[in-house]
């Protein structure tokens, strides 16, 4: 099984795949292909650049890059389950659906309660004030090949998580996925 994850930023993708890592599955990030890059050019790994760097990597090697490099690394290995974390845009979404079950989830929380989850984990480029995060969130929605389409790759999900609640209902609502496979 592959679980891909998507979603707007604090919702709880990272938590989802915390926890399915802790079920066994093996964990990719299309973040990570973004990372690595970043640091062999000894960029910092603020949001801005990173968003800006995955948008040169698409435009200069194809829109779904990012999920290409995460399905190089899928390749050949059988009876293991997968949860792939960053998934932004409908390309890297179409590239990981050729993978033999793939299901893309969304995992939805509302605005108030992302841009407090935001503020308490305290990230390097993260939004100060919620006009902020709202923009940010804005430039993250282009419609463009290139650039990330967060409402566009959620629309594409299979099936969606509501994560408005404590920890613990989300691991239920992800076991409730798993039974469902």
């Amino acid at each position: 099984m592959i679980i891909g994850l998507t979603g707007r930023n604090a919702s709880g993708k990272g938590e989802a795949a915390n926890y399915l890592k802790e079920k066994g599955f093996i964990y990719y990030s299309l973040s990570d292909v973004i990372r690595e890059e970043a640091t062999k050019r000894g960029l910092e790994h603020s949001r801005d650049i990173l968003i800006k760097l995955g948008n040169e990597l698409r435009e200069k090697h194809g829109a779904g890059y990012l999920a290409e490099q995460i399905n190089n690394k899928l390749k050949n290995k059988k009876n293991i389950n997968f949860v792939i974390d960053s998934i932004r845009s409908p390309f890297e979404a179409k590239e990981l659906m050729k993978n033999r079950g793939f299901v893309l989830v969304g995992i939805y929380a509302p605005i108030g309660l992302r841009f407090k989850r935001l503020r308490e984990r305290n990230r390097l480029g993260d939004a100060k004030t919620l006009e902020d995060f709202k923009s940010q969130e804005q430039r993250e929605n282009l419609k463009s090949d290139t650039n990330q389409q967060l409402d566009a790759t959620f629309g594409m999900a299979k099936k969606v998580i509501v994560n408005g609640g404590a920890l613990e209902e989300l691991h239920k609502k992800i076991d409730g996925l798993l039974i469902e496979k």
